[in-house]
């Protein structure tokens, strides 16, 4: 009997280089009856998670070998799919943040009492042991969305859980990453699959029909108004409603819809009575909604309703491995289109796919695709030079920009006249490390202060392009500028002068 428990119990592995830290917790999880396993560095991990059953991964951020967070995707995507709850003996707010977003369970900083570790470890393994139940009744309907990659495999989690509700859902993503495809696949597997999904491009409402499209209107309601007419919520009865780019969505609509939402009932234009519609929510947007909602023009309250679950799509280049297969589908997808026989693609074909950063992602992907097949006539194989020269020169100018970087960091061989030219390192300054020897934390802020410092200096103050560039949120900058103690007065009196000026028109 003894033996029964010892195969069945979950198997828990530690990664960590403190080996004292290992023996503690192998105590505990033994205590706890559960099996043990410990790494001391990431590379002996991933070969025990390659060969075990592993349920649940203790992961230290600072390994001899690398970073823990960067391997978070390979971790939960090992054949056993473990949780993973992350170690750290410094408290690191942008990483507990990175962490959570690649899907743990837990982030713990050590030393943690061991009351702390055993709940998080129960709770994991309670939640585990659900999924697993949950997983044998539930199969998704994915066979349309292309990939295998760890970041597409995370927004199927979402889809799934999204699936299995009626919460509302908020698609992000940039344009081009298939929010649409994604909010349809939602729907698909909902239990609301076999109604209607109703899409509203909310960038293409006029401030004037917005409230007639929506909602609908009576016979006479306004000039035009010929028939009655049914909105767009009233189809979506019993259904989804896809609202695509929400943020587009004019100010003055969103009290109202905010209440539509609420109450799912509404009164068409002209019409005394109201309706009552039973409709599923999901938006999608790729604007900053925080950051609109800083600006004044979306509503706090709106988002707080569209958002119970977030699904964030990851852009293309972030999951370049897919790229392969989304070619190859698309390639014969527009053959047949064209009534051409199956055409095949050259190795560099696919390298030179595979190296472009793709800032229109799929959607431009495969409009480059389409370019090439139809330039490459009755040929059966797909050449580089069948793709457009603006990818070829994009991907050939990036190369060559890499190459000479690399060529100026390494150190120079003889000149041809017999005479050695100068090593690299006689024009380096000496290392950070001949002067001092910060630790990563405190390298890691010395370097955000400079960048910071750095793109304020580049943009002269200007925080549109400041939040262009870098990528961030107004909110997340000015926090930014707080915690490196670097003054906001500059940005805030700009924030003014725009509250001014747009009050003024």
């Amino acid at each position: 009997m003894m033996n029964e428990n010892h195969l069945t119990s979950p198997h828990i592995l530690v990664i960590d280089d403190d080996k004292r830290f290992c023996e503690t917790m192998r105590s505990l999880v033994v205590r706890l009856g559960y099996q043990c396993h410990t790494a001391f560095c990431m590379n002996d991990g991933l070969l025990l998670l390659r060969k075990t059953p592993i349920d649940l991964v203790f992961l230290d951020v600072f390994l001899p070998d690398g970073n823990g967070i960067d391997y978070i995707d390979e971790i939960r995507h090992c054949p056993s799919e473990p949780e993973v709850i992350m170690l750290t003996g410094q408290g690191d707010p942008d990483g507990a943040e990175l962490s959570i977003q690649k899907g743990v369970w837990d982030y713990l900083v050590k030393p943690s009492s061991a009351k702390d570790t055993r709940l998080s470890l129960t709770r994991a393994l309670m939640y585990r042991k659900e999924k697993k139940q949950e997983s044998k009744v539930s199969h998704l309907k994915v066979s349309h969305i292309i990939g295998s990659s760890p970041e597409l495999k995370r927004c199927f989690d979402i889809v799934g859980q999204a699936a299995r509700t009626e919460s509302n859902v908020l698609i992000t993503g940039e344009t081009g990453t298939g929010k649409e495809l994604f909010a349809k696949t939602i729907h698909d597997n909902s239990n609301r699959a076999h109604k209607n999904f109703i899409i509203v491009d909310c960038a293409s409402l006029t401030k004037t029909l917005v409230e007639s499209l929506l909602f609908g209107n009576k016979r006479g309601a306004f000039t035009g108004a010929v028939t009655d007419r049914i909105g767009l919520v009233e189809s979506a009865h019993k259904g989804t409603l896809f609202l695509d780019e929400i943020g587009e969505l004019p100010l003055s609509i969103q009290k109202t819809f905010l209440r539509v939402l609420q109450e799912k009932r509404f009164r068409p234009v002209g019409d005394t009575k109201e309706i009552h519609s039973d409709f599923r929510l999901i938006a999608a947007t790729n604007r900053s909604l925080e950051t609109m909602i800083y600006e004044n023009t979306f509503r706090q309250d709106l988002l707080f309703r569209i958002c119970t679950i977030t699904l964030t799509l990851p852009p293309l280049r972030e999951r370049s491995m897919d790229i392969k297969d989304l070619a190859l589908a698309h390639i014969r997808y527009v053959c047949k289109k064209y009534n051409l026989p199956p055409k095949h693609a050259d190795p560099e074909f696919f390298t030179i796919l595979s190296d472009h950063p793709w800032p229109g992602n799929v959607r431009q992907l495969f409009n480059v695709l389409e370019r090439a097949v139809i330039a490459s006539g009755t040929k059966d194989t797909l050449y580089a030079m069948d793709l457009p020269q603006d990818v070829r020169i994009e991907v050939t100018r990036s190369s060559i920009e890499k190459n000479r970087d690399t060529t100026h960091q390494a150190p120079a061989r003889p000149g041809s006249l017999g005479c050695t030219l100068p090593l690299a390192s006689e024009f380096m300054p000496p290392s950070m490390f001949e002067r001092n020897t910060p630790d990563l934390k405190q390298f890691k802020s010395s370097m955000e202060k400079k960048y910071l410092e750095e793109i304020i200096r580049y943009t002269q103050n200007n925080i549109q392009k400041i939040l262009k560039i870098s990528g961030l949120s107004r909110s997340h900058f000015y926090a930014l500028l707080k915690k490196n103690r670097i003054s906001t007065k500059a940005f805030l009196s700009e924030h003014t002068e725009e509250k001014k000026s747009s009050s003024s028109q």
